[in-house]
Parts: structure tokens; sequence; C-alpha cells
């Protein structure tokens, strides 16, 4: 499960890009995911989060 945010599930999305003249090819659009500590069962674990759940998150390490 690459590129998955481990708390909200944030994904890739596809779509096109489009060229001046108006050509279109496939794109994709990664989240912005950020390795965080994390205490889970009383251990520390390094997680995927993107950066919006960083946020609301309003610490570095966030309790599963």
């Amino acid at each position: 499960m690459a590129n998955r945010c481990e708390l909200c599930g944030k994904g890739p999305v596809s779509g096109n890009q489009v060229s001046h003249s108006n050509r279109r090819t496939r794109r994709r659009w990664l989240p912005n995911l950020q390795k965080v500590k994390a205490f889970q069962g009383g251990s520390k674990v390094t997680i995927k989060l993107c950066t919006r759940c960083l946020r609301t998150s309003q610490t570095k390490e966030v309790a599963l």
C-alpha cells in the first residue's frame, strides 16, 4: 500500500495534463506524505501521514 496515508487513507488521484495546445495526457497527483513517529500499543512506530492529518492532530506524535 504505497502512497497512502495510514490515518485517513488518502491516496493518488489521476487526471489529465493539458498542454498549451490542449493535448491531453494522463498524470497522477500524489499526496504529500511525511514519515512520523507515533505510539501504537505502547511502542514507537513509524507511520506515513498526509500533511492534512499532521496539521489537524496539532502534534508530531499521534497516538493511534
